[in-house]
């Protein structure tokens, strides 16, 4: 593990934090710098930005609020957010969840990457301003029939938490799952631009040169993206979630229904994607789920098999080259490594 750690930093990371479990026996390895310049070594403990795995996060409480009877996912948006949407008849809870709502992605509207994130890194967004954006446009495709990434669906998610709890979806996350699992080393941000605690810092290659991006107001990435955590707490999440202890069976069953293999499209490992998480390609053809994230300066992925006999987390910070081919083969490699060896 520690030479497939050495390899990702090799490929471009800046530094690297990989936790490895098998059974109840775990272990870390790091490698690399927290910040450029120094011979400061990254924590085994660090706090990073786990962008996109926020959404299993929020995917739990939806089917927490299915299970109360307070969400059905085959309504539309428009039966509990009318008026949101131009088309919200017809795209349902189940198509946000899933990623086949054919709703445009807000994000592919902002002028990217450096020099605009640069300009915008401290800005506040409204959730309603950026699903704005996105309801402006037509439907990509007509809603059930493809599969596309897009940030906006959980913004959309984040609304309805708050309509039927009559709560936000921070709130929601903090009391059913930070507190419950003693997830002390994971929050929510909101518009706080620092990670708290021990961390690495992460970097965005700028007019060919590697600019700090580690502070950033978050809100940009909202109820798609915002959490802050730790490789020890997501190994305690996603362990609680397939032991059983967040979602009764019907729910579960449904978050891990996968899309089949051919809708999915352009995400890396992904063969398939349930309600908020994916099914995993790997070596040994392991009953493998969990998901991958990047913002800028970090990227990580959250892995383990549904009967968590191997698992493993992978952060890393990006350095001074940009995330390439070469990087990605070696974050596959590194994965393989830690569950299939």
């Amino acid at each position: 593990m520690q030479k497939a750690a050495d390899r990702l930093v090799e490929a471009g990371a800046g530094g690297v934090q990989f936790r490895v479990a098998r059974g109840s026996e775990q272990f870390v390895v790091t490698s690399g710098r927290a910040e450029l310049g120094t011979d400061r070594p990254v924590p085994a403990d660090g706090r990073f930005r786990i962008s996109c795995i926020t959404k299993p996060f929020v995917a739990v409480v939806v089917l927490q609020l299915v299970a109360e009877g307070k969400i059905v996912l085959d309504n539309t948006v428009e039966s509990y957010l009318p008026g949101l949407l131009p088309y919200g008849e017809k795209i349902t809870i189940r198509n946000l969840l899933q990623h086949t709502s054919g709703l445009y992605n807000y994000a592919d509207s902002f002028q990217k990457p450096g020099d605009r994130f640069l300009r915008d890194r401290y800005k506040d967004y409204d959730p309603a301003d950026l699903i704005a954006i996105a309801a402006a446009k037509p439907l990509e495709f007509e809603p059930g029939t493809k599969f596309a990434y897009c940030n906006t669906n959980y913004f959309i998610i984040g609304l309805l938490i708050d309509k039927v709890t009559g709560r936000s979806y921070r709130t929601e996350i903090t009391e059913r799952i930070l507190e419950p699992l003693k997830l002390t080393e994971t929050v929510l941000p909101g518009h706080d631009p620092n990670i708290p605690g021990p961390h690495a810092r992460g970097y965005m290659q700028i007019g060919g040169e590697a600019v700090d991006v580690t502070l950033m107001n978050p809100s940009e990435a909202g109820c798609a993206g915002e959490i802050i955590s730790t490789t020890r707490d997501l190994d305690t999440f996603f362990s609680a979630l397939f032991s059983g202890k967040l979602l009764n069976e019907p729910e579960f069953k449904e978050m891990t229904t996968p899309l089949p293999p051919e809708m999915i499209e352009n995400l890396p490992m992904g063969i398939g994607y349930g309600l908020g998480i994916m099914k995993l390609a790997n070596d040994n053809d392991l009953d493998l789920w969990g998901h991958g994230a990047g913002i800028p300066g970090y990227a990580t992925l959250a892995a383990t098999t549904q009967d968590l006999s191997a698992r493993c987390q992978l952060s890393f910070t990006i350095g001074d080259k940009d995330f390439g081919p070469e990087a990605e083969e070696a974050v596959i490699r590194g994965v393989n490594v830690a569950l299939c060896s």
